[in-house]
């Protein structure tokens, strides 16, 4: 114990008893706070890119939405709420999201259900599958303008698409001139490009099924169908709700393919958002109305992306 006692000035000696330990001070930098001070700075990079290159630009896109910007004659007006008016008002609009509705859904379906396809097919044990593993996943790492351009070529009247159908006798259509074989034509080549990352992250999750559910369901007479319904689908739904929604959020927001095969004709047949946004910022340059289409464009992902999330807890297996 402390010896207290009292000097002629009234103060209290609170030093130890002789023998006895001094009370230990407990030190401010221990490992916890090494551990967050670390962690931290990892994060830190990360933290101040998404601030200025995601948030900031997201900010600025909203302040831009509420004026009238004008390059040429060096004019930046406040209009308030003019240009979402303007948007309602837009008789190009409802057409638009019509043709991005039939690109996404077209792009989603063929994409997931062709990936899925092949993952289980280059899955089997057989010999060459990895030669195909690699022919379907090429395409990922070729240069997306160079891709298109390629299948510019091809699918004009006189071209390569045409040649191999003449062979067969068929008389295949000017692709990129019709009002539906434009969209279908953009649709397969966006498939064709981006199906094989889908396939990679399905044939990982294949490979993660024990193999033990199999033999049992072998065991009690299930068919294959059963097996890939009752035990595939469900142990890889975590994969399939992530690449639905990176699927999604990618086909709401291509433009190169658009831009380089069709320019979004015939007419405005495949004239999605995305384009339609480049057209009225950087063609009419229309900042604000661009800037307020961006606004849109935002809020359709941001409310598919939550639709997706949410619905998680109907058909992912672990979220049950």
């Amino acid at each position: 114990m402390p010896v207290l006692t009292d000097d002629a000035a009234g103060r209290v000696d609170t030093r130890p008893a002789p023998g006895e330990n001094p009370p230990q001070r407990r030190a401010w930098w221990t490992s916890r706070r090494r551990d967050q001070l670390a962690g931290l700075l990892f994060v830190t990079p990360q933290l101040v890119g998404t601030a200025l290159f995601v948030l900031l630009p997201l900010g600025l896109v909203v302040w831009y939405s509420l004026h009238e910007w004008n390059v040429l004659a060096d004019t930046f007006d406040f209009v308030g709420t003019d240009n979402y008016r303007k948007l309602v008002d837009d008789p190009n609009l409802p057409s638009v999201l019509r043709s991005t509705a039939y690109f996404s859904v077209g792009l989603v379906v063929l994409n997931l259900g062709l990936a899925l396809l092949l993952a289980v097919l280059l899955n089997q044990k057989l010999r060459g599958t990895v030669v195909f593993r690699t022919l379907f996943f090429s395409p990922v790492v070729v240069s997306l303008v160079a891709w298109t351009i390629v299948w510019g070529f091809l699918l004009q009247d006189n071209g390569g698409v045409n040649g191999v159908a003449g062979m067969v006798g068929a008389d295949g259509p000017n692709w990129l001139r019709g009002e539906w074989t434009a969209m279908l034509s953009v649709i397969v080549v966006q498939v064709v490009k981006n199906v094989g990352l889908n396939m990679v992250l399905f044939l990982a999750a294949l490979q993660g099924v024990p193999a033990e559910l199999y033999e049992a369901a072998r065991v009690e007479g299930a068919s294959r169908w059963t097996q890939f319904r009752r035990i595939t689908v469900p142990l890889i739904s975590p994969t399939i709700l992530l690449t639905s929604i990176i699927t999604v959020a990618g086909a709401l927001q291509v433009f190169a393919q658009i831009a380089v095969l069709t320019q979004g004709g015939p007419g405005t047949s495949t004239t999605v958002l995305v384009y339609y946004l480049y057209q009225q910022a950087f063609q009419f340059h229309q900042f604000g109305y661009g800037s307020t289409l961006s606004v849109l464009l935002f809020a359709i992902v941001l409310t598919l992306t939550v639709v997706q999330w949410r619905m998680r807890r109907r058909w992912v297996f672990h979220e049950q």
